[in-house]
């Protein structure tokens, strides 16, 4: 399982979307972006899609989940 509270580009609370984690400034949950690549998205597909979500928060979001996956 990932950790997401060390990734500067999302984040949680109770009140927003019923606590997952979100990019950091918008509603759009994270898990969002990985259900839309496993889909056959492309990046810059989803951030046309999901207005708020910048390509570097995207791309913040892939490389801690890779490092994490690393570890």
């Amino acid at each position: 399982m990932i950790d997401w509270s060390t990734c500067e580009y999302v984040q949680q609370s109770p009140e927003r979307v019923s606590g997952v984690w979100v990019f950091e400034g918008t509603r759009v949950p994270v898990s969002a972006l990985f259900e839309n690549l496993e889909d056959g998205a492309q990046i810059n597909e989803f951030v046309e899609w999901f207005p708020g979500v910048s390509i570097e928060q995207v791309k913040g979001v892939l490389e801690h989940a890779a490092r994490s996956s690393a570890a």
